[in-house]
């Protein structure tokens, strides 16, 4: 059973170090934990038309909160690093936001 590229890719992350990385055509997005480098590389391809270079992901581990006397530990997540082609377009949306 394929997954459709929005269940893939959650959301953008936006930081000043990720904005940074755009001028290099490296694009940082949050993806879901159970997919791989091919699977995420063909959702960015599909979502914003564009063509992908390389993928580098990292498992992050979720951070200790305490909440008054209770303390636990927000969710766990996946980061990828996309880097786009030097003939591919930017993605749009980042363009915006620089």
């Amino acid at each position: 059973m394929s997954k459709l590229a929005h269940d893939i890719i959650l959301k953008p992350i936006i930081t000043e170090e990720s904005m940074m990385g755009t001028a290099m055509k490296k694009y940082t997005f949050k993806v879901a934990k159970d997919a791989n480098k091919a699977e995420i590389a063909k959702a960015v391809e599909e979502c914003f038309g564009v063509k992908v270079k390389k993928v580098n992901t990292m498992n992050c581990k979720g951070h200790l909160r305490r909440y008054g006397r209770y303390e636990g530990y927000t969710p766990s997540w996946k980061k990828a690093i996309v880097t786009l082609t030097e003939d591919s377009d930017t993605i749009d949306f980042f363009d915006g936001l620089l």
